[in-house]
């Protein structure tokens, strides 16, 4: 006669220990997981979203893009690369301060440790790099046209007022300082950039230490998925030993 009672002790602690083995193994990988997003958020990449219009019509408001952080930290930018970068000092109104959930607050915070979340945008700003170090950058010409180093640019991603053909409504001549970048929103009759901060400290030059790094894609809404582009016919010939 075979003894189920001694028989069914075995089989219920071997349930037992596949139940905690698999609860380990779900953690273990919840942790990796959580860790590998960390770095990708810190070294890698990271999301934002868009807060304003001045790079209307590349960006809409509230898009949400994916930046590489890892230019220029490892890679160089190059002229024509959609930046976030923090505030250079005085370019962003005082942030005024949000009602407490804690609830939303908590949620918030692990997307932001994961990079998923986006609740510093409105700390950073997004624009086109125009002028790399050493760039000479003026406008306008007789045609209304942006020039570096010398050489007019058409731009295609520029959005203007109807009737208005100068891609700037301000006259300016800078030339880019080491470590420095000149920058620029695609919708530039709306768009606080560079121009208007020369007479700031920083004259309105961005350091390359501010920069997060360069958006390459448009993640959110669906229908707005893009890659970006720098345009680099766009900037063909600008460079100064070309």
């Amino acid at each position: 006669m075979t003894d189920t009672t001694a028989d069914a002790r075995p089989r219920r602690s071997a349930k037992r220990t596949s139940w905690k083995t698999l609860l380990r193994d779900v953690l273990v990988i919840f942790v990796v997981a959580l860790l590998a997003s960390f770095l990708i958020k810190t070294f890698i990449a990271r999301s934002f979203y868009v807060p304003s219009g001045s790079m209307l019509n590349t960006l809409q408001i509230n898009d949400r893009i994916i930046v590489n952080e890892l230019e220029p930290s490892v890679f160089p930018l190059q002229r024509g690369d959609v930046v976030v970068f923090k505030d250079p000092g005085g370019w962003l109104p005082p942030v005024a301060p949000k009602p407490s959930n804690p609830v939303a607050d908590a949620v918030g915070a692990v997307l932001d440790f994961v990079g998923l979340g986006a609740s510093d945008s409105d700390q950073h700003l997004v624009k086109r790099l125009i002028g790399l170090p050493g760039d000479k950058v003026s406008c306008c010409n007789a045609l209304g046209q942006l020039s570096v180093n010398g050489v007019p640019l058409k731009e295609p991603y520029v959005l203007l007022p109807a009737g208005v053909d100068s891609v700037s409504e301000k006259e300016f001549s800078v030339t880019v300082p080491k470590g420095s970048v000149w920058v620029m929103g695609d919708n530039r009759y709306n768009s606080a950039d560079s121009r208007y901060h020369m007479d700031d400290p920083g004259k309105g030059f961005v350091p390359l230490s501010d920069v997060v790094g360069r958006a390459f894609v448009i993640s959110w809404p669906v229908s707005h998925w893009t890659w970006l582009s720098n345009y680099p016919d766009v900037f063909r010939g600008v460079d100064r030993d070309e």
